[in-house]
């Protein structure tokens, strides 16, 4: 960004979010929160908008916007139900008296709704715009039209992590709903796995990562949803180094090839840039979840936690957390292999003038590095180990939901392993499609795996699903907007607009009454015997006003017929 025209305008929105972030994590109440809350989401938006001049820049910026009002609105809604059941909106408050409205409900129509299920489920759907759940999480891909600094703290970091922050905040709420902890699981799993299976075929670099970032907050999620608030906190803090340390990687990659950002365009600067292949494969061996690695002590942790909930909802999240795992594990290869591994695919002059960045760039990435690699085997006893009291009365679990214990004790290598055996087919079946020439296939040799399923209809199918992310946006656009747009047209512009208000209005009624104000100008004819006639007339009817309403009545009638 050094030689951009509008660093100080770049600079000064950075500054805004970071002060609207620490508002947003240091409030001791929730309307200060929202305040953090809106702050942060208004300057997303101005760097997403950052090169304003580029169409896709203002959509995604707009995109942005609007799919977070839905998570807002909700997010409103639970803090004036908050504010209507326990007359507080501070946190100290609401959580201390949280208990005496277990057995609280409101009647809709026929149902009868919990008021602490209604108010977690209104905090969670908040939690799911700003941090990109299945079903509002269209905007955090094309967020990546923003410079990549942006995309490195505030869409992988910070930002997107707030929702997941907002359910840990709320554990005292959320413990006493098991309802909406279950709809958490469900969602968080579902995120995880769609997200991971969507970043299979992607071809943009950033949105590679992007879709990881999503599916890493469904994993987040999930484990809150199973009362394991520490543990989704703990791999928050890891991955926002890793994820920061790929966001900022794939910015040196670009920035290398001169804002090349497909990678079916790289290939075969391994050697050329040294530096950011290293960092780019200690970041993608930690979202792996590499042994010894920072995601490794969160993301293994958090499948076990899934496996050892014995309930429907534990069970699930583990089989589609596992298959994430694998998906996470081929995305970051194929990533490897096309950028740097590969032949050389890209314009001959950007390949010859591809280097490295200066130390401003350099240093950053190296610190990143540093705690990718040994932040998770430094913390994590601190963290969520078994009986510490690190969190002290910041976060409530309840004793029955908490599964840390039986993990410590868990006999099962078998399932202690599962995550790194899936990481490591993952990463095999990667190599056997991308890149080996050694296996003598008939069906994979020498051939990428687009070629493969583009020749068979039933495999390209599946491809095409998933490049095109699982058509969600196709959903929202044709079918969900579109049909907004043709009800609002056909009925309330040409029904409603066009029809009864323009009846009514300058066309309709109004337009009969200026007409029949304009006959009046008939009666003055000039003459006073005329005169004389409607003076005596208007005489009769205010006596009549006086003795008969009803001939009053029908004098008014024949008068206005005779008039108008």
């Amino acid at each position: 960004m050094k030689t951009d025209p509008n660093l100080n305008r770049f600079m000064a929105y950075l500054s805004l979010f970071t002060f609207f972030m620490i508002i947003l994590v240091t409030a001791n109440n929730f309307l200060q929160m929202f305040v953090g809350w809106e702050g942060v989401g208004v300057a997303s938006y101005l760097l997403i908008n950052f090169w304003f001049t580029r169409i896709q820049a203002n959509k995604s910026a707009i995109k942005a916007m609007l799919i977070n009002r839905i998570g807002d609105f909700a997010l409103l809604i639970a803090i004036f139900a908050i504010v209507f059941n326990f007359n507080s909106l501070d946190y100290n408050i609401i959580f201390t008296i949280t208990p005496l409205f277990i057995d609280y409900s409101f009647k809709i129509g026929f149902l009868q709704i919990p008021v602490l299920d209604f108010i977690c489920i209104l905090l969670f759907l908040g939690a799911m715009g700003k941090s990109a759940q299945i079903g509002l999480h269209t905007w955090l891909p094309d967020a990546m039209e923003g410079p990549t600094p942006v995309s490195a703290l505030i869409h992988a970091a910070t930002m997107v992590t707030a929702g997941v922050f907002l359910i840990i905040r709320c554990s005292y709420l959320f413990e006493n709903s098991s309802f909406a902890l279950n709809v958490i699981v469900f969602v968080g799993s579902i995120t995880a796995f769609f997200a991971s299976t969507t970043g299979l075929f992607q071809n943009d670099m950033k949105k590679v990562i992007a879709y990881s970032t999503c599916s890493q907050l469904g994993y987040m999620v999930f484990a809150c949803g199973l009362s394991n608030y520490n543990v989704g906190l703990f791999h928050l803090a890891n991955h926002a180094f890793f994820k920061a340390l790929l966001f900022l990687g794939a910015g040196s990659v670009i920035h290398a090839l001169s804002d090349e950002q497909d990678m079916r365009k790289m290939g075969g600067i391994r050697r050329l840039l040294p530096f950011s292949y290293s960092i780019m494969l200690v970041g993608s061996l930690a979202l792996m979840g590499f042994p010894f690695l920072a995601g490794f002590y969160s993301k293994d942790v958090i499948l076990e936690v899934s496996y050892m909930t014995y309930s429907w909802s534990g069970q699930c999240s583990f089989i589609l957390g596992i298959l994430a795992a694998f998906s996470t594990a081929f995305y970051s290869i194929r990533l490897l292999y096309l950028v740097f591994l590969s032949n050389v695919n890209g314009n001959k002059n950007i390949i010859f003038n591809a280097h490295e960045g200066s130390i401003n760039m350099v240093l950053p990435l190296f610190i990143l590095c540093i705690l990718s690699i040994f932040f998770g085997f430094l913390f994590k006893d601190l963290m969520i180990g078994f009986g510490t009291k690190y969190w002290g009365t910041s976060i409530y679990i309840n004793v029955m939901h908490n599964y840390i214990a039986d993990i410590e004790f868990m006999n099962n290598n078998y399932i202690k392993l599962l995550p790194l055996y899936v990481t490591i087919f993952g990463s095999i079946f990667a190599y056997i499609f991308y890149y080996s020439k050694s296996f003598d296939f008939k069906l994979i040799k020498n051939k990428m795996i687009e070629n493969i399923l583009s020749n068979y209809k039933f495999l390209n199918q599946f491809y095409v699903f998933f490049n095109k992310k699982w058509f969600f946006d196709r959903l929202y656009n044709e079918f969900i907007g579109q049909s907004i747009l043709n009800l609002s047209f056909n009925y309330f512009y040409k029904t409603i607009d066009r029809g009864l208000i323009e009846k009514v209005g300058p066309y309709g009624l109004i337009s009969r009454i200026n007409k029949s104000l304009n006959n009046l100008f008939y009666i003055h004819t000039g003459y006073i015997m005329d005169y004389i006639v409607y003076i005596i007339l208007f005489v009769l009817l205010l006596i009549l006003f006086f003795f008969n309403y009803n001939l009053l009545f029908f004098c008014l009638i024949l008068l206005v017929y005779v008039f108008f």
